[in-house]
């Protein structure tokens, strides 16, 4: 498939330099692990838009597990607290 279309941006240096350091950290250069990242958040943001239906069954047990209190996790409450690498 050509590539065609193009997309221009303009960015923050910090943000420039926030996502040359990811790209590479996975080997890629800065345009492809701008468009893979920029397309899974878009397949997302598109799935989560999905319509499912449950039976009256089906429905009661996830709507039960939405509603069940979350288990206590020591160990995620901690890693929650800790600030994000790219905020140290």
């Amino acid at each position: 498939m050509s590539k065609t279309a193009p997309i221009n941006m303009r960015v923050e240096p910090s943000q420039h330099a926030l996502l040359t350091k990811a790209a590479a950290l996975l080997h890629k250069d800065r345009s492809a692990f701008i468009l893979d990242i920029a397309c899974r958040e878009a397949e997302n943001v598109l799935l989560d838009q999905r319509l499912f239906y449950l039976n009256e069954e089906d429905f009661k047990a996830f709507e039960a597990a939405l509603v069940a209190p979350i288990p206590d996790n020591a160990k995620l409450k901690r890693l929650l607290m800790e600030p994000s690498p790219w905020e140290q």
